[in-house]
């Protein structure tokens, strides 16, 4: 019998211990898989984008088994995200790193072959930060 992906419940349980202690979670996703919906402009030289996902700095954030979506500011402009939850390459907190990352290799065939139809956010008037990673 075949289990469900583990990574949307890691995600979701790392983000509840991050809330929890009073730091700022952040996810660090694959801008370049297909149904990626992030602002291209802030995606880093190796095709991934860091995201503030604090409750101060997104709007309608929901964390499914499939899907994770919220509603976000990025310089002003208010902006749909919408990441396939196997696009999520870790999350972790900005103020020391602490988290999970998840290992490509092991979770490389867990993108089921029909995606389903995204959630569709509602628009945002929060704003939202984000990181872009220096090497």
């Amino acid at each position: 019998m075949m289990m469900t992906s583990p990574r949307p419940y890691l995600v979701r349980a790392i983000y509840e211990w991050i809330i929890d202690n009073g730091f700022t979670p952040y996810l660090k996703v694959n801008a370049n898989l297909e149904h990626v919906e992030v602002p291209r402009e802030f995606v880093n030289e190796d095709g991934s984008i860091i995201l503030n996902v604090s409750p101060s700095a997104v709007r309608d954030l929901e964390l499914g088994n499939e899907w994770l979506s919220f509603n976000a500011r990025f310089s002003g402009r208010a902006l749909n995200v919408l990441v396939p939850i196997t696009a999520v390459l870790g999350i972790y907190t900005k103020e020391n790193g602490r988290g999970f990352f998840f290992n490509t290799e092991e979770f490389q065939n867990e993108t089921p072959p029909d995606i389903p139809t995204p959630p569709s956010p509602s628009p945002t008037t929060k704003k939202a930060s984000f990181l872009k990673v220096v090497k």
